[in-house]
């Protein structure tokens, strides 16, 4: 089949397939990138639980360190925790439904080619 022979709505078909499989890409990048933030902090909390109330803490701000009071900086860590883990159950969710999306469109363009095939094998 040339491209010639593949009708305007297939064609709008697999560019939105295309769409859905750019999206799906993204959304797995920014999954992975949300997991290691949320891994980093997890190393960071660890060894922020090392140290004692009263040793001296430094957290970086730009190009400076600057001296925190350790439970502010846990306080901060489990903050940004908490929000990596919103951001990774939304992405998980918008996954789940772009794969679904995919698959569904995937079944009908193959429904569809099929149908053209057997048409023109006859």
């Amino acid at each position: 089949m040339s491209k010639e022979e593949i009708p305007p709505w297939l064609r709008e078909q697999l560019a939105r397939f295309d769409q859905i499989q750019q999206s799906l890409q993204s959304i797995m990048i920014q999954k992975q990138q949300v997991d290691a933030e949320a891994a980093d902090l997890d190393k960071a909390v660890v060894e922020l639980n090392k140290v004692k109330n009263d040793e001296t803490v430094y957290k970086s701000a730009g190009p400076l360190l600057v001296r925190v009071k350790r439970a502010e900086v846990l306080k901060e860590l489990q903050e940004k925790k908490e929000l990596s883990k919103t951001r990774s159950l939304v992405l998980s969710k918008q996954e789940s439904r772009l794969k679904d999306n995919a698959k569904e469109l995937q079944a009908k363009l193959n429904e569809s080619i099929k149908g053209k095939s057997s048409v023109h094998e006859n």
